[in-house]
């Protein structure tokens, strides 16, 4: 996940066309593995998602240990742009992007359904 500082009140961003959004895929997928990243710069967790069938699992790399320790996201559903190329987070190769919001401090609050949805369940 890479982090983006934001305020809270900033503007919104430049209008896009509807048909440029519609590429972005975001999916829904299950946490089965989270454990501290090792050789990256700014503390982070390393998890593999499980998306379903359709995707299968993906890893991603998240600067989310302000909120959460590894042991504590297994089985937890999480949002995630599934249709980036691959990112270089240290040693680490990021497959996805995990998405999250910014609380009052900064710190990344991951985004979830509040009820469970089917792995690999797209944004609509």
């Amino acid at each position: 996940m890479m982090q983006v500082v934001s305020s809270h009140d900033d503007p919104p961003k430049d209008a896009i066309d509807f048909d440029l959004f519609s590429k972005v895929d975001i999916r829904i997928g299950t946490i089965i593995a989270a454990e501290v990243a090792e050789g990256v710069r700014k503390p982070a967790i390393k998890l593999l998602i499980n998306f379903g069938t359709g995707i299968g699992e993906k890893k991603s790399c998240a600067q989310i240990t302000a909120h959460y320790q590894p042991e504590t996201l297994i089985g937890r559903q999480v949002a995630a742009v599934v249709n980036f190329p691959p990112r270089q987070i240290g040693k680490l190769i990021s497959e996805v992007l995990t998405l999250g919001f910014a609380d009052e401090a900064g710190e990344v609050v991951l985004f979830s359904p509040d009820q469970t949805v089917p792995n690999g369940s797209h944004l609509f």
